[in-house]
């Protein structure tokens, strides 16, 4: 978890969330799996997840020659 955003007041990770919520699961199946979590904390992470996206982070992508 070292450098990794957590939701505060919790050790559960921004990413575990984006990726259980990924996967298909509820954010309800999510709050029973992780009872110290709340709904503000999977809203707070998916905001956090939207203003990282938002600054200007260029992934470069590998084109094939045609």
């Amino acid at each position: 978890m070292t450098g990794k955003p957590v939701i505060s007041g919790t050790r559960i990770t921004v990413e575990l969330i984006l990726e259980k919520l990924a996967a298909g699961e509820t954010p309800q199946q999510i709050l029973e799996a992780h009872p110290r979590l709340t709904d503000e904390g999977i809203k707070a992470a998916l905001a956090f997840a939207a203003q990282a996206l938002r600054y200007d982070v260029v992934y470069p992508t590998i084109e094939k020659a045609s």
